[in-house]
């Protein structure tokens, strides 16, 4: 009977630690979301690392606004295409592939959408948040 306590504790000690363990982590990417609201950005991510954010502007002001953030990046912009709910842009650095996509939320409502992928499993969300950034400067300078 003993035993089977030790055992039973030892079990949920184990099991506390781990569970406490993903609730830091979950923890720290909301203190990191949260750090971004307070300092302004307001740029929201998905699990897998795309940033996105809704503005206050028409897709044509995005979408040149979007141009300016990647030239002042230094990131030659590529090919544009349309998509079913607005436009993409398709962007390319010596080892990251960006995709922007600009959806019309309403006629003075555009949400932007940037990944920049590095290699096959890796995502750069820094890159992706400064290009937003960016983006909001345009914005508000233009």
């Amino acid at each position: 009977m003993k035993n089977h306590r030790a055992f039973f504790q030892a079990t949920s000690l184990l099991s506390a630690i781990l569970f406490l363990n993903g609730c830091a982590a979950v923890g720290m990417t909301l203190f990191g979301v949260g750090a971004g609201v307070s300092t302004g950005t307001a740029v929201s991510y998905t699990l897998d690392g795309i940033a996105y954010r809704t503005f206050t502007a028409s897709l044509p002001r995005v979408e040149r606004a979007t141009r300016t953030a990647l030239g002042r990046m230094g990131i030659p912009a590529g090919a544009t295409s349309k998509t079913d709910q607005g436009r993409a842009i398709s962007a390319k650095t010596q080892d990251r592939e960006i995709e922007i996509e600009l959806e019309v939320v309403s006629s003075g409502t555009t949400r932007i959408r940037t990944v920049a992928k590095q290699g096959f499993f890796f995502k750069d969300r820094a890159t992706a948040t400064e290009i937003i950034i960016q983006t909001e400067k345009a914005l508000e300078i233009g």
